[in-house]
């Protein structure tokens, strides 16, 4: 049998961490390492992947039971907004509910682009109950292959041309 010292904090950090967990989908919380992304709390938040390639930054924002009439997009001030909201469905008398756990409401989620990003050229897409937004990067930002040429070996000195280096 192992001797294990005894800790009275233990418990007391275990329960914080359970506390923080159960509370976490219900705070209002700013995202991303910056901080620069935050959102808005309704009672509805749509999680949000953000990938990047060389030629596009893309988005996809879980939304599914939303119209895409009640879907808008925008770019203003180098600044991405998603805003949209989940209706409760109407058609069925709450007090016949036996239980409620999707989450209803508006949202609004807004990211800050980067400079590399033409706002210009944004795209969206929904399908299947993801919203999927395209912003395409500019054509200066995007990377290049820049052409190796193998010489001789020689150096030119400034001034001269390859011929009278010769």
């Amino acid at each position: 049998m192992a001797i294990t010292r005894w800790d009275p904090f233990r418990e007391f950090a275990t329960l914080q961490n359970q506390m923080n967990r159960l509370f976490q989908d219900y705070q209002p919380t700013r995202t991303g390492q910056t901080g620069e992304e935050f959102m808005t709390t309704g009672t509805f938040v749509p999680p949000v992947d953000i990938y990047e390639d060389e030629h596009n930054i893309t988005l996809k924002l879980e939304v599914p039971g939303i119209e895409q009439n009640d879907i808008d997009v925008r770019v203003e001030n180098n600044t991405l907004t998603v805003r949209g909201e989940r209706k409760f469905e109407k058609d069925v008398k709450e007090e016949n509910f036996h239980r409620i756990e999707r989450t209803y409401g508006s949202f609004s989620r807004s990211f800050t682009l980067p400079n590399t990003v033409n706002p210009e050229q944004v795209n969206a897409d929904y399908t299947n109950g993801v919203l999927t937004v395209t912003l395409a990067k500019r054509a200066e930002a995007k990377p290049k292959q820049i052409k190796v040429n193998v010489g001789t070996g020689k150096t030119i000195e400034a001034g001269k041309s390859a011929k009278s280096a010769a």
